[in-house]
């Protein structure tokens, strides 16, 4: 476990990024090496279905995922003040939550997963294939759920290199199965879903196995779980308005996704292709985020106010300037990096791509902005301001969808991203400084008490 409140702030957040950022692009190919061999074994219309599925996925899984993360700042502020009884205490809760929160998702999720294709307007030729798939990655929330959960508490405790360590393995795993599935036992669709789900529960019960033999703090006995019920509310209080805020930006995608249905299969391929380099190529911006999340929330339980303010503002530059590169290789690169999953006889795919990519790759900076503030905001425990910022990005991207695909195509679909995160942003930044300046008073409040 590492101590992120003493030493270098730069150098220990690149050094925790590092394998955070790995990671993530490792998390990011469990779905693109899905998409990738769909496309290239299966079609063009099973890619579109596996992509149709994107905002919908987004809207349950990326709860998920949220709301884990969320549970684990407060493990994290609790490991930084050396609470040691009462990051047991948080580990008990956050799994009792999200035993919970999976069996609600997963009966939900599944009742009415075919009543939502047909409402998003998912085109007929796909809309059999994208049911089959994403009907299994319901069915496997738990696993989701599970490995999300217990890889963030591994990092609420300063170490970032063992779940990277099982990503590895899942994805070496999801490889493997989606060739013996889709090209072995010719399942189509299913077999990329079925990969999936079994290469996460393989990550989680990896996670599961290292905490009960490494990480004695977290072995929890059977008295850790009498959790109050000020407890509960204090870990639902920062992980549901994560969630709901992934949510909430799923809604936005998902009204886009309807209107980008009625653009045909090309234009739902050629979004989900270039969609998913996008997703990669801005793990950089996102991992920084993430790792000021713990940065904070650590620094915040050891009253180490400087050190945040210090850290965020030498991460912001840094991350800024990795993302100004990232969106100009994409921009220079963009042509290939598609056909890797369409082919070379898909030319209005990959021109639509390209559309794409100059208008998201430009503003990778201001998501880069837009990371870091939120995550550092999230790690000091604040959850409204993050939640109304998400609620801007749900309207940028309906204004986008309803109005802007309308007058220009598949154009107006490609703008979405970037005023998602220019709206988000401007909610943001008000609270940010506003938080900024509040820790500079306590910190100067503090060495007068010393």
């Amino acid at each position: 476990m590492h101590d992120l409140t003493k030493g270098n702030p730069l150098k220990l957040i690149i050094l925790f990024t590092g394998p955070l950022l790995i990671g993530n692009i490792f998390q990011q190919l469990y779905s693109v090496i899905d998409t990738l061999i769909v496309g290239r074994t299966i079609g063009v219309n099973a890619l579109a279905a596996v992509g149709s599925t994107g905002g919908l996925n987004m809207l349950i899984i990326g709860f998920c995922t949220g709301t884990t993360a969320g549970l684990s700042i407060l493990t994290a502020q609790r490991y930084g003040a050396q609470d040691y009884r009462g990051v047991r205490r948080s580990f008990a809760t956050s799994i009792l939550i999200s035993l919970v929160i999976t069996i609600i998702l997963t009966i939900i999720s599944l009742l009415f997963a075919r009543h939502i294709l047909v409402v998003m307007k998912t085109p007929a030729s796909i809309i059999v294939d994208a049911q089959r798939f994403i009907t299994i990655i319901f069915g496997g929330i738990f696993a989701s759920m599970g490995f999300n959960l217990l890889s963030n508490i591994i990092r609420a405790l300063g170490d970032s290199r063992t779940p990277l360590f099982f990503l590895v393995i899942g994805v070496i795993v999801n490889i493997v199965l989606d060739f013996i599935f889709i090209l072995g036992f010719h399942m189509g669709v299913e077999g990329a879903g079925f990969a999936t789900v079994s290469a996460q529960i393989i990550a989680a019960s990896l996670c599961l196995i290292y905490i009960y033999r490494r990480i004695p703090v977290l072995v929890l006995r059977p008295k850790d779980f009498r959790v109050t019920r000020q407890e509960v509310i204090d870990h639902l209080k920062v992980g549901l308005p994560m969630g709901f805020q992934s949510s909430i930006i799923a809604i936005g995608s998902i009204v886009l996704q309807i209107m980008l249905n009625t653009l045909g299969a090309s234009a739902v391929a050629a979004y989900t292709a270039a969609g998913k380099i996008d997703q990669l190529a801005t793990q950089v911006g996102n991992s920084f985020g993430i790792t000021l999340a713990t940065y904070s929330a650590q620094n915040y339980g050891a009253r180490e106010y400087g050190r945040i303010r210090k850290g965020v503002r030498q991460t912001l530059m840094v991350s800024i300037l990795f993302s100004l590169v990232m969106g100009a290789l994409i921009i220079a690169f963009g042509r290939p990096l598609v056909n890797l999953f369409i082919g070379n006889n898909q030319p209005r795919v990959t021109e639509l791509a390209q559309i794409y990519f100059r208008f998201n790759s430009s503003c990778y900076f201001i998501l880069a902005i837009l990371f870091a503030i939120r995550y550092t905001l999230q790690g000091l425990g604040q959850s409204f301001v993050p939640t109304i910022a998400g609620v801007a990005e749900l309207f940028m991207r309906i204004f986008a969808g309803i109005f802007l695909v309308q007058q220009l195509g598949f154009m107006g679909a490609s703008l979405a991203n970037p005023l998602a995160w220019i709206g988000s942003c401007l909610v943001l930044l008000s609270s940010y400084f506003k938080t900024m300046h509040q820790l500079k008073q306590r910190e100067a409040g503090k060495n007068q008490e010393q």
